[in-house]
């Protein structure tokens, strides 16, 4: 080794050869020379696969509850639209009853003021303003 200090390209260059060597024998440690590789390798999948058919289970009962729900919201949704028409025929009843008993009772006033007007002139009494 010399004294004379390194440049940046020959650090980068020692850096990168450090790098693929450590690369090299994670490969050779880890990888598929590994005789415990594959059983490894089938555990996942295995695991996975496990994972995949939770997954897809959930999502099928997650729809299927959506499903219920949607059809509950709309026997509601039914419900309420029934109850509303309901309550307004209702109202139109009250509101026409009303206006009979209105109309009922102005004819029973102008029968009394009739019969009084007819009493009094009956009677040869005239009312109003005196001339």
């Amino acid at each position: 080794m010399s004294f004379k200090p390194q440049g940046h390209s020959e650090r980068a260059q020692a850096a990168a050869a450090a790098r693929k060597e450590q690369l090299e024998q994670f490969r050779a440690k880890f990888g598929a020379n590994d005789p415990n590789f594959a059983a490894r390798q089938a555990e996942r999948i295995a695991i996975a696969q496990a994972r995949n058919a939770r997954i897809a289970t959930r999502e099928e009962e997650r729809a299927r509850q959506h499903a219920e729900q949607a059809k509950r919201e709309e026997a509601e949704r039914i419900a309420r639209a029934a109850a509303e028409e309901a309550a307004r025929i209702e109202a139109e009843r009250l509101a026409l009853e009303e206006a009979d008993r209105l109309v009922a009772e102005a004819a029973v006033a102008k029968a009394e003021r009739d019969a009084r007007y007819a009493a009094r002139k009956a009677r040869g009494i005239k009312r109003g303003p005196k001339k």
